[in-house]
């Protein structure tokens, strides 16, 4: 019997110690693997501050550039004047590709790419049935050859195809505008992305035979992204990163080339009891726009035909690559501000002003009690 408890004894001991060694091996095994997953996470945790810090542009800027003009931005208000005939004509058009180094910001400078000198390039404006005649001119000083893609033409590459044009070298093409509405046109040479990002685009408004119905004043708005190697607030000259274009993350997002062009160079001003109409679209290259004015309801908006509009909108996506055209009613006076509604945009530039004089409709809003707009 004593020797059979001792076998039995020494058994338990055994298969004790063979559980407790391998709870140790087990407990071990998963401390391990707790350490391996928490070093992996320590790692990407790092591996994402460091992309963070890169995507903010942390790099250190060089001195800003002299400029060969103080800004690309162009009026909103310089809008050619509304078609008020009836039948087609043949219109011409001269649009010069110009390379600058302007300010981007306060402080800041970049390399712009344009078509005559401004961000968006001048607004073009026909009727339905026109015959347009466009010239495409890239002077000998350039240092890319470019061309010319409008989303109002119907043909391959929208004149793109037709209108490759090396420094010193002009080139024409003519289309027909057969659709209304209001369309992009932007520079597609090669790689045509890196051509917008730099700031080449523009508006081209086909208006319908007869013209667009009358409105008291007409302004022009495209916005766009910058992927720079510096962020906003940072001073210095700002390079272009292509690797935060990829990525899509801009570090400035501005209304007309700019980041204080609708704010303190160029507010629009309207007056009381007028009606208003804004051509606005998104040069891109890549990130859309939620069009909102803050304090007003749009009476018409409508992407493509004016026929096809909604009415009574608050506020309106715009894609990349596209117009739209807002009409409105000023029923008070006051500062308006305009905005992306994907609001943390405004930090990165995309804010306006819409300053409107006149007096108040007590009617349609109570004034503040002393009377003054704040």
């Amino acid at each position: 019997m004593t020797s059979q408890r001792t076998i039995i004894v020494a058994l338990v001991l055994a298969i004790a110690g063979i559980l407790v060694g391998g709870f140790g091996l087990y407990r071990a095994a998963a401390v391990q693997s707790d350490l391996s997953t928490s070093m992996a996470a320590a790692q990407a945790a790092s591996d994402h501050a460091k992309s963070a810090i890169d995507r903010i542009g942390v790099v250190p800027l060089g001195p800003a550039h002299p400029t060969t003009v103080p800004n690309v931005a162009i009026n909103p208000a310089n809008v050619p004047p509304p078609i008020n005939r009836t039948q087609p004509a043949t219109v011409k058009f001269t649009l010069t590709t110009k390379e600058v180094t302007a300010q981007l910001a306060d402080g800041a400078t970049y390399d712009f790419w344009t078509f005559d000198g401004t961000v968006p390039g001048p607004l073009l404006r026909v009727m339905e049935g026109d015959t347009v005649e466009l010239t495409l001119v890239n002077p000998a000083t350039s240092k890319s050859g470019h061309n010319i893609d409008l989303h109002a033409v119907n043909g391959p590459g929208g004149g793109a195809a037709v209108t490759n044009v090396a420094p010193g070298e002009s080139k024409t093409f003519t289309f027909k505008a057969l659709n209304p509405g209001a369309y992009v046109y932007h520079c597609a040479f090669a790689p045509p992305m890196h051509h917008i990002a730099q700031g080449m685009y523009g508006a081209i408004v086909v208006e319908p035979k007869g013209g667009l119905p009358k409105v008291d004043r007409e302004f022009y708005i495209i916005q766009g992204d910058w992927y720079t190697t510096g962020k906003v607030g940072d001073q210095g000259h700002m390079a272009f990163s292509g690797d935060k274009a990829l990525a899509e993350q801009p570090e400035f997002i501005t209304f007309n080339g700019h980041v204080d062009a609708l704010t303190k160079l160029f507010p629009l001003e309207a007056k009381v009891g007028e009606k208003i109409r804004i051509f606005f679209g998104v040069g891109g290259p890549n990130v859309g726009s939620n069009f909102h004015i803050i304090g007003e309801i749009f009476d018409k908006v409508y992407s493509g035909s004016p026929d096809t509009y909604t009415a009574k909108e608050e506020t309106w996506y715009v894609p990349p690559g596209s117009v739209s055209t807002f009409e409105m009613t000023l029923n008070e006076p006051g500062n308006y501000t305009i905005v992306d509604h994907a609001l943390y945009r405004v930090l990165k530039g995309a804010a306006g002003l819409l300053k409107v004089s006149g007096a108040w409709n007590p009617d349609v809003y109570m004034p503040p009690a002393d009377g003054v707009s704040h």
